[in-house]
């Protein structure tokens, strides 16, 4: 029986980025991930998503834009790909199915999403929030794609709690870890349907026997 095919995004940067893709990849290697990773795309032609997919030998797509329907569905289209992780991928998506499509977001979700919360954005407003007494905890957010940034239904949500010296760079160092561990088990659930919805509905999200949307350290 043939393993689901994932297509990754993962915008990086000209130095760096594309760790989050790099653990998937790991776990796709007889960790917690029974998934073929097919290619990554990314708007950076060499930045740091490009040396990690030679690193692996993994297809390596650059997505210049313009970032419209067309050009995604095109991407999908030649990848051959069943379902669509992004991670760490900052462009606007459309024309994929939303209920293959998800996202991994380092903060509570939807009170710190939306356009231009991402990276040390987010981590910047949570630990301001922090400072004026109306968080105690930052998270590891996952949820399915729809076109309005970090709208689409939360499957996941693991709290991170925030220390007194916190700022957002060790926050962030924190978050970031916790993305690494259970960004690949819980897509394993997603890319073997075990955690799904019809694109739709938000009520229509199904879950595992036992399995709990929020998780605390």
């Amino acid at each position: 029986m043939s393993k689901p095919r994932v297509l990754v995004f993962a915008s990086g940067s000209a130095e760096g980025g594309g760790s989050g893709f790099e653990k998937l990849v790991e776990a796709s290697h007889g960790g917690p991930l029974d998934a073929e990773i097919v290619a990554v795309v990314s708007n950076q032609v060499n930045g740091g998503v490009r040396r990690r997919a030679d690193k692996f030998g993994i297809p390596f797509v650059h997505f210049s834009g313009p970032w419209n329907a067309d050009g995604y569905q095109r991407i999908a289209k030649d990848s051959g790909a069943e379902f669509f992780a992004l991670s760490g991928w900052l462009k606007r998506v459309m024309g994929l199915d939303s209920a293959r499509t998800f996202n991994i977001h380092p903060g509570p979700l939807p009170e710190f999403g939306g356009d231009g919360m991402y990276g040390h954005h987010v981590h910047e407003a949570v630990v301001d929030a922090f400072h004026r007494g109306e968080v105690t905890q930052s998270a590891v957010s996952m949820h399915f794609v729809i076109p309005a940034y970090d709208r689409g239904p939360t499957f996941f949500h693991f709290g991170v709690p925030i220390l007194e010296d916190d700022t957002p760079d060790s926050l962030g160092t924190r978050v970031n870890k916790w993305e690494h561990h259970w960004q690949p088990q819980i897509t394993n659930l997603v890319v073997h349907r075990e955690i799904r919805w019809d694109g739709v509905d938000p009520t229509s999200l199904q879950y595992p026997q036992g399995y709990e949307i929020r998780r605390q350290e």
